[in-house]
C-alpha cells in the first residue's frame, strides 16, 4: 500500500465533522500483512506453551469414575453414592425427575414475576430420568442376562405403590450396605423384590464404562450430547464435591474460576457477583434473576450512545487522547507550528 498525502494538513482535516471523509495526510499501512504476522505469532505461541504447560483442564468426569469411587460424601463403599442415586432416578425423587421444562412437564421451573420462563419455553430436550438413565440401559444388558430381564419384567409389571415400597426399602438399607468381594452389594434381609438384581446390574454396567456409552448413544454420526449423563452425575453428591474441592460452586464465585490453581473468566465476574447478593443467594428463582439484570444491563450498555448526559462522558473524562496519543501530539506540533487554534474533541 502506498502512502497518500492529502489536500488538507492534519489540524484543518481534524476539525472537521466526523461524518465526512477524511482528506488530511495518510500513512501506509499494510493490513493484510499485519494480520499474517499476528495469526503465525499466536500460532506458534500458542503450541509451545501447550507442549510445554499441557492442557490446565482436568479430564471429565465419568459415570465409570463416579461409580469407582470412595471419596464422595454418600459413598461408604465405591458406588455407593451412584447406586443411592439411581435409586432417585428410578423411583422420581431426584432433581432431574422434578427439573421441569425443557426436560419434562414435572415442575413449573423458574419464574420472573408471575412468568415460568420455563414453561413457556416448553419441553424440547425430553429427558425420562427413570427409563434413561436406569431402565433403557439395563434393558440392553439383559438381552445377554436372564436373570436380569426376569428382575425387569418383574418390576416393569407390578404397580407404581409396589414399586415405590422396594425402592424405599432398599434405599433405607443401601446406608449400612457392604460390597461383597464378587462386586454385588451386599444388604440386610428385607422385601427389596427385584432391584437387589437391577442395582448391581446397573453398577457393573457404570464401573465398565458400558453405562456411559449407553447414555451417550445418539443418531447423529458424533456423539457430543452430554446432557444426559451430565444430568444423572450432577444428581449425586461426587460432581458437587469435585466442583467443591476446585473452588467451582456458586458460593466460590465458580463461573470465574478454572480447575487446579489457574484463572477463569474473569470478565464474568460481574455475572457472578448477582448469585452473591440478596435475594439471589437464597432465592429459589437465583438464575432467572441474574438472567434479568444482565439483560437489563446490556439493554442499558446497548443504548448508552442514545442517553444525553451518559454519552458524553468520554469527552469529559479524555482516555481517547491518552490511546490516539501520537496523533494528538503530531496534531498539537502542527498546530504550534501553524499559529492554528486548537481544534475542539470529537462529540
Amino acid at each position: 500500500m502506498s502512502a497518500t498525502i492529502g489536500t488538507r494538513s492534519l489540524a484543518e482535516a481534524s476539525r472537521q465533522p466526523d461524518n465526512t471523509d477524511w482528506d488530511g495526510p495518510k500513512v501506509p499501512y499494510d493490513l493484510a500483512k499485519e494480520f499474517v504476522i499476528a495469526l503465525v505469532a499466536v500460532a506458534v505461541l500458542v503450541v509451545v506453551l501447550a507442549v510445554v504447560f499441557s492442557s490446565p483442564n482436568e479430564r471429565p468426569v465419568t459415570i465409570r469414575q463416579w461409580a469407582t469411587n470412595t471419596t464422595s460424601t454418600n459413598s461408604k463403599f465405591p458406588g455407593q453414592d451412584f447406586v443411592a442415586t439411581a435409586l432417585t432416578e428410578l423411583d422420581g425423587s431426584s432433581v432431574s425427575a422434578g427439573y421441569g421444562p425443557p426436560y419434562n412437564n414435572n415442575g413449573t421451573g423458574q419464574k420472573l414475576g408471575p412468568v415460568s420462563l420455563q414453561q413457556a419455553v416448553g419441553v424440547h430436550i425430553p429427558v425420562d430420568p427413570a427409563n434413561d438413565f436406569v431402565l433403557s440401559p439395563l434393558h440392553l444388558a439383559a438381552t445377554s442376562d436372564p436373570a436380569l430381564a426376569a428382575a425387569l419384567a418383574r418390576y416393569e409389571s407390578a404397580s407404581p405403590a409396589q414399586q415405590q415400597k422396594w425402592t424405599s426399602a432398599y434405599e433405607s438399607a443401601l446406608a449400612t450396605a457392604s460390597l461383597g468381594p464378587d462386586g454385588t452389594i451386599k444388604l440386610a434381609p428385607g422385601r427389596y423384590g427385584p432391584v437387589p438384581v437391577m442395582m448391581d446390574r446397573l453398577l457393573r454396567m457404570a464401573r465398565t464404562g458400558a453405562l456411559d456409552n449407553s447414555l451417550l448413544a445418539s443418531q447423529n454420526f458424533y456423539g457430543t450430547d452430554y446432557t444426559k449423563p451430565l444430568l444423572f452425575i450432577a444428581d449425586g453428591q461426587f460432581l458437587a464435591d469435585k466442583a467443591q474441592a476446585q473452588h467451582l460452586s456458586g458460593d466460590q464465585w465458580g463461573m470465574m474460576n478454572e480447575t487446579g490453581n489457574f484463572p477463569g473468566q474473569a470478565w464474568l465476574w460481574l455475572y457472578t457477583m448477582w448469585y452473591q447478593v440478596p435475594p439471589m443467594n437464597s432465592s429459589s428463582n437465583g438464575d432467572v434473576e441474574v438472567w434479568a439484570i444482565m439483560m437489563v444491563l446490556t439493554l442499558f450498555l446497548l443504548f448508552l450512545p442514545f442517553i444525553p448526559g451518559l454519552r458524553s462522558i468520554p469527552r469529559w473524562i479524555p482516555v481517547y487522547r491518552g490511546i490516539w496519543r501520537d496523533h494528538y501530539r503530531a496534531l498539537d506540533a502542527e498546530e504550534r507550528t501553524a499559529g492554528a487554534p486548537r481544534a475542539p474533541p470529537p462529540s
